[in-house]
C-alpha cells in the first residue's frame, strides 16, 4: 500500500466524469488498499478515485470505525427524502458548505472480489455515499452548496467530535 497525493479543486480532473472500471484484478484492489491508506491518513470519512488522479468508478468510505465499504461502479438503485449536511472535502481543504441530501439511499456496485452487492444507508453514511458519487460525475460539494464557507476552528471541532462518536459506536 502507499499513500497518494490527493487532487485538490482547480484540477480539471476533478470535473471530468469517470470511466467504469472494466477489470477487477490486482491494480484495481491496489488502488482501493492506496484510497483507504490516504483516506485514513488524512483523516476522512471518503475518498473517491478521481482524487488521487484516477478517472473510473470507485470511491471507498469508512463512515464508522470499522465499517469499511468499497464501490466499484456504484449504480444508484433508489433515493429518498432529504437532508441538510454540512460538508467538507479532502479536495477543497479548508472550505465547508451547506448541502442538501437524501435521508435514503441505496446502491448497487461490486466489490474487490468482483460480486454485486447493494448497500442501503441512512443519515450520515447517505451523505458520505452520495458525496463519493458527486466525484464519479465531476460535482464538487462547493458546486451545489447552499453557502460555502472557511471552516472555523469550531465547526473542526464539532467535525472531530463527530468522528470520535461514530468511532466509539463501533
Amino acid at each position: 500500500m502507499a499513500l497518494r497525493n490527493i487532487v485538490c479543486e482547480g484540477d480539471e480532473i476533478l470535473k471530468k466524469k469517470c470511466r467504469e472500471v472494466t477489470d477487477i484484478d490486482d491494480r484495481v484492489r491496489t488502488i482501493l488498499d492506496d484510497m483507504i491508506e490516504t483516506m485514513r491518513d488524512k483523516e476522512g470519512v471518503g475518498i473517491a478515485a478521481p482524487q488521487v488522479g484516477i478517472l473510473r468508478k470507485m470511491f471507498v468510505i469508512e463512515p464508522e470505525e470499522g465499517e469499511l465499504l468499497e464501490f466499484i461502479n456504484p449504480v444508484i438503485i433508489e433515493e429518498k427524502g432529504s437532508q441538510e449536511s454540512d460538508e467538507g472535502c479532502l479536495s477543497v481543504p479548508g472550505l465547508v458548505g451547506t448541502m442538501d441530501r437524501p435521508e435514503f439511499i441505496k446502491v448497487e456496485a461490486y466489490d474487490r472480489t468482483g460480486e454485486k452487492v447493494i448497500h442501503e444507508a441512512t443519515g450520515f453514511k447517505a451523505i458520505v455515499i452520495r458525496h463519493e458519487l458527486d466525484h464519479l460525475e465531476g460535482i464538487l460539494f462547493i458546486d451545489n452548496a447552499k453557502e460555502v464557507r472557511e471552516a472555523s476552528g469550531e465547526e473542526e471541532q464539532e467535525e472531530e467530535q463527530n468522528k470520535k462518536k461514530s468511532k466509539n459506536k463501533s
